[in-house]
């Protein structure tokens, strides 16, 4: 059995901390939301943002990251990217020294254009860090359905031991190294996400989404490779297996957001409405600058960033993408 502290309880975080106390493991999870806290331990669910599924009877929420912490060996984070750095900050004081440090968020910081991990590293100087990540909606892990994801570290020793924890007749994880790589992979998904609930929004059919992926893909690749991951990466679990579930899969909020933009609601309309996470929203952004920096091609990246923050019509963008200079597919 191991200590287990989970940080952020949106569904995600919750499905993780979920999977840890079924494999065994003491679990402690932190939650920013009192009613959170509330619900998993008198009632066993996250009404807020897991409704519907039972959590093991084992799984303790606090609201104190202090109580939270408390004796871990090794360390979840869950938490939305934007707010990843002021909660490891946070964090700091109560994990020990080379206690294991996972990073299931996924984004690009937007002031800095780091990746999650790279914020632990700052923020979490004493720690080996993991990044997690793969296809993989919260509502399947959390039900038990066969899930396969990816835990990279540059530390081999560490990612074997995160596979470990988190490993179980369901939810399969697979060491790697190339860190970058799997954090490109489950950052820019999301944005190609949008992009793709775009274009079935304007119902510009299946070879549309197609190509959206498959060039989504391309352009991951370029950027990714830029910062010194490996290809074959992204054409792995954390690339190509999350971008096709996010793209495609009903319960992707990411698609469900650009679905509605390609319909004609405004960003402000949809955001609105909804109190999880879109990370593909603050993505685009943070990717368009990024690229920009690296000096590396993203027209699908660009589109997304012009119809959600520079109100182009969404047909416009699509229309764009499709009439650019004729080229050969091979970058």
């Amino acid at each position: 059995m191991t200590r287990c502290a989970v940080i952020g309880a949106g569904a995600w975080g919750t499905a993780l901390a979920n999977l840890l106390s079924h494999n065994g493991h003491e679990v402690r999870l932190w939650a920013y939301e009192w009613d959170v806290v509330e619900s998993i331990n008198r009632s066993h669910q996250n009404r807020r943002f897991l409704a519907g599924h039972d959590l093991s009877d084992t799984l303790q929420a606090y609201n104190g990251i202090d109580q939270t912490l408390e004796g871990a060996e090794i360390v979840t984070f869950a938490t939305p990217s934007h707010v990843l750095r002021s909660i490891a900050h946070n964090a700091r004081d109560f994990v020990e020294p080379r206690t294991p440090v996972v990073i299931a968020s996924k984004g690009i910081e937007c002031d800095t254009l780091s990746l999650m991990t790279d914020i632990a590293v700052e923020e979490l100087p004493d720690s080996a860090v993991v990044a997690l990540s793969g296809p993989s909606f919260a509502a399947e892990v959390v039900a038990q359905q066969p899930t396969a994801v990816v835990v990279a570290s540059r530390d081999p020793e560490t990612a074997l031991f995160a596979q470990k924890v988190f490993s179980s007749t369901h939810f399969r994880a697979y060491t790697h190294s190339d860190v970058t790589g799997v954090e490109i992979g489950g950052s820019l998904k999301n944005v190609m996400a949008v992009a793709t609930g775009i274009a079935d929004g304007l119902g510009l059919g299946f070879n549309a989404r197609a190509a959206l992926i498959t060039r989504g893909l391309a352009e991951m690749t370029r950027l990714g490779t830029k910062l010194g991951a490996e290809a074959a990466t992204l054409a792995g679990l954390a690339g190509l297996g999350d971008l096709v579930l996010t793209c495609t899969g009903s319960l992707s909020r990411n698609r469900s957001v650009g679905f509605e933009v390609g319909r004609g609601t405004s960003l402000d309309e949809v955001l609105a409405g909804r109190e999880t996470v879109a990370e593909g929203v603050t993505t685009a952004r943070s990717a368009h600058a990024l690229a920009a920096r690296e000096n590396v091609e993203m027209p699908i990246v660009d589109a997304v960033h012009r119809v959600l923050f520079e109100q182009q019509p969404a047909r416009d963008a699509i229309g764009a993408l499709m009439t650019r200079e004729l080229r050969a597919e091979a970058d």
